[in-house]
């Protein structure tokens, strides 16, 4: 297996960088697909001073890669587009049932959502 496996805790106050190096926030959650078992999004914190006046947004954990070599998270878009993508507030968070919502998300970061070969069982 090549895969990078991180634990949730090391990824969660994660510092996230564009390609440009320019920093773009901290990972504050991630959000966890019960159905599959995968990561949904993260929860990234943008902007504001000390935690105040921060903005929150879910990234489409798809939009992220990772440099293996520093274990840090690179998404690739500029500070422009972060700060114009759907944010909510840390008290205001999205609802999960809102499919047009999600979808809005992935298409604002040029992502498509995974696909999943085999589903969940249940006895």
């Amino acid at each position: 297996m090549n895969n990078l496996i991180l634990s949730s805790t090391s990824i969660t106050g994660t510092n996230v960088t564009n390609q440009k190096g320019e920093s773009l926030g901290e990972i504050k959650d991630l959000m966890i697909d019960t159905e599959t078992g995968t990561v949904n999004y993260a929860v990234l914190s943008f902007g504001g001073f000390l935690g105040l006046g921060d903005k929150y947004f879910a990234i489409p954990f798809e939009a992220f890669s990772v440099n293996t070599t520093t274990e840090k998270f690179v998404l690739n878009v500029n500070k422009d587009r972060l700060e114009n993508a759907p944010g909510f507030d840390k008290n205001s968070w999205p609802k999960t049932s809102d499919h047009q919502y999600w979808e809005s998300l992935y298409k604002h970061y040029g992502v498509e959502r995974r696909s999943y070969v085999a589903q969940r069982q249940t006895a």
